[in-house]
Formats: C-alpha cells, structure tokens, sequence
C-alpha cells in the first residue's frame, strides 16, 4: 500500500509539472558556435516558440568535437524539458559512427521531440574542371582514377562524398580542411576539383560563376539553385545522407512535456515568418511527431554507419 501510495504521488507531481510547464525559461544547447548557421536558425526558431510557451528561450552555444560535447550536456540534463538540444547529424549521425567508444547512444541516451530540417549541401565545382553535372563528375573520374581530388570541411562533407564515391564506383584524393571556409578559398583557387559542402561560404561563389553547382543533397530541388537536380535526379536514388537539425532532449522526459515542445516546435516550422527568415540559408523546413523522429534518427544512423564501412573509414 505504502508504495502504491508513493507512485500515485509521483504520477501526480509529474502531471501537475507538465501542466505547469514550462514556468521557467527552458534553455536550447546548440553544438556550434554564435554566428553559425545552426546558431542562427536555432535563434530565429527559439524566438518564434517563445511566445506559445510564455517563456525566454536561452539559446546556450557549446561548440567543439563534432557536437559531442553539447550531446553529453544534454544527455546529462534533468529530463524536465527545461533542457533541449537543437541536434544535428553531426552529433547523432556522424560522431557516434566515427568513434570506437561514442560519448553516447543517439536512441537510447535521448529524447525524440520534432524534426526541425535539412541544412543546403551542395556539390560544387571549379570551373576548370568543365564538368556541368554530376554524371559528368563522375565519367571524369572514372576516366581518370586516383587523380581528381576532393575537399571536406566537416563530417558530413566526408561521408557524403564516401557515400558518392562507393555508389559511383569511383576513386578519388581526399584533403580534409579544417572548415568549409578554408576549403572553399583552395576551391576558388583551383587547388581541389570539388567537395561536397554547405551554401555558408559557398553561395555567393557561385552566384559570382567562380564555381559550378552540380547537385543537392536537399530532398528537392533548393529555390537558391533551382537548376542544381538532387542526388536522385542526377542518377543516385539509392543516396541516403541527410544534413539535418532537429528538437530532442536527454532520455526519459515526460510525455506530456516532450507532446507541449512537439506542438510549439511544429507550430514555428510551419510558421511563415520563420521561413521567410530561413529561406535566405536555403534551410529546408519540415516537422514531425516525436515517433517519426526517433524512427529518422534510427535510419541515418543506419545510413551513416553504412556509408563508414563501406568507405573503408576506421573509427577512431
């Protein structure tokens, strides 16, 4: 009796803080730095969720190792809903894949709260190259193996390019850059053929005509480069790798909690005004319910991890 006692009264604390919730203001980690494209589209979302919840929405910056330290400061957080993590595939895709011994489990260690996007990568080209598609990319390198090199400045640039390079059959130089602005100024420069990489340092290089865009890694054709096709459209359907952002919290937050931060979070993506403010960065808005989230994630990772073995990339 005493201990059905005590859960009815636990039962009732936890309904009566997700009717409360929140009655403070809930802090967002994002795993890159101020100023970064993912800061800025977490910031613009924060500020559209805001007023559905009553509350200020912190956006707290903990850059570095591959998202792995804002991942361990979520997955350590009460499971209150008072700490969320604006994930993105470079925390709960690529470090957990890339490591021997992963600083978590993106399932098991987190909450699903609400898909947020896709992040604009595309394949860009130096125009010395004279290739104006990816299948010319391709019968170049095929023509040419072990002699075109390609750039990377973050994990996703490196496996989406494996993951090209296995489907396509082709081999290939890599040179990893710290970053895609280091890379981008090699590209320009004519140092490397082409990478894989995000419209940050790239769009306006190419607007300028000094690089090509071959394709997107977007789901649709991108309204900053409507002729660049998609990975599907260029001859790759079987490509599987997303760049994506999404709300999740650590592991075991209340349903009821996690269904509230679901709601506002879907409201803002489908807010008009939010992707007024997104579409100048080529973000791909779409929500989801907590369920379709979890099943994502659990598909990228299986995405990644494939794309690692069959690169032949080692986990550090």
């Amino acid at each position: 009796m005493k201990r059905l006692l005590t859960l009815a009264c636990a039962l009732a604390f936890c309904a009566s803080a997700a009717a409360q919730y929140p009655a403070k203001p809930v802090r967002i980690v994002v795993p890159f730095p101020g100023g970064s494209a993912t800061d800025t589209i977490t910031r613009i979302l924060a500020q559209s969720i805001s007023p559905g919840f009553g509350q200020t929405m912190i956006v707290d910056n903990k850059p570095g190792a591959d998202g792995a330290i804002a991942g361990e400061t979520v997955k350590n957080a009460p499971t209150d809903g008072y700490t969320l993590f604006f994930a993105t595939n470079s925390a709960l895709s690529a470090t957990p894949v890339l490591r021997k011994k992963p600083p978590y489990d993106p399932v098991a260690d987190f909450t699903p709260i609400a898909f947020v996007g896709r992040f604009p990568f595309f394949v860009f080209a130096h125009p010395s190259l004279q290739v104006k598609s990816l299948q010319d990319l391709v019968a170049q390198a095929k023509a040419h193996p072990g002699q075109l090199n390609y750039g990377s400045g973050n994990t996703t640039s490196i496996l989406a390019t494996a993951q090209l390079a296995s489907l396509a059959k082709i081999e290939m130089v890599h040179i990893p850059y710290k970053g895609d602005a280091p890379l981008m100024q090699d590209l320009v420069a004519g140092r490397i053929h082409f990478a894989i990489a995000s419209t940050a340092p790239g769009a306006g290089l190419a607007k300028d005509g000094k690089l090509n865009v071959l394709a997107t890694l977007l789901a649709r054709r991108s309204a900053l480069f409507p002729d660049a096709p998609t990975m599907a459209e260029s001859g790759f359907p079987e490509y599987s790798l997303v760049a994506w952002g999404a709300m999740v919290g650590p592991a075991g937050m209340p349903r009821d909690i996690v269904a509230r931060i679901a709601r506002e979070t879907n409201a803002a993506v489908a807010n008009a005004q939010v992707k007024d403010a997104l579409d100048k960065f080529g973000f791909e808005l779409q929500g989801s319910s907590p369920d379709e989230l979890g099943k994502f994630i659990r598909d990228q990772l299986v995405a990644w991890r494939t794309a690692v073995k069959e690169a032949g990339i080692q986990p550090d």
